[in-house]
C-alpha cells in the first residue's frame, strides 16, 4: 500500500469521525426540538421564537442532518445545515447572546460539517483544489 493511499485512508477516517461528532449533536438538538421539553421550549422562546415554531425547526433540523449523513447527498444536507446555522447566528446577534460560547457555536458546527465532509469526499476535495 503506498503512503498516499494510506493518507488518504485515514483523512477520510477522520472526516468521518469529525462528520459523525457533528452529526450526534444536531440530531440530539432535533429531536430535543420534536420531543420539546420544556428547557428547549424554554430556550426558544428566549430568542424570540414563538413556541409553534419549534416542530417545525426540529423537521427541518432532521432532514438536513439526514441528508449530511448519507453519502450520496451529503453535499446538499451541508448546504441546507449551513443555511440552518447561519439563521442560527442571525439569532444570536439579534438577541446579543455572547459571542464565542453562543453566536458563534454554530459557526464551529459548521467547521465540522464542511472539514469533515472535505476530509471524506474526494469529489469536494479535487474541486476546492480546483483538480481535474
Amino acid at each position: 500500500m503506498e503512503t498516499k493511499d494510506l493518507t488518504s485512508n485515514r483523512g477520510i477516517v477522520f472526516g468521518w469521525f469529525v462528520s459523525s461528532l457533528a452529526i450526534l449533536f444536531l440530531l440530539s438538538d432535533s429531536v430535543g426540538k420534536l420531543i420539546k421539553p420544556e428547557a428547549v421550549v424554554a430556550a426558544t422562546l428566549e430568542l424570540g421564537y414563538p413556541e409553534g415554531t419549534v416542530t417545525g425547526m426540529g423537521i427541518v433540523l432532521l432532514i438536513s442532518t439526514l441528508l449530511y449523513a448519507i453519502p450520496r447527498f451529503s453535499f446538499t444536507g451541508a448546504l441546507l445545515l449551513t443555511g440552518y446555522l447561519g439563521g442560527a447566528v442571525a439569532t444570536h446577534v439579534r438577541v446579543e447572546s455572547p459571542l464565542f460560547s453562543h453566536t458563534l457555536f454554530p459557526v464551529y458546527i459548521a467547521v465540522f460539517i464542511w472539514g469533515g465532509l472535505y476530509l471524506r469526499n474526494k469529489k469536494l476535495r479535487e474541486i476546492v483544489i480546483n483538480k481535474k
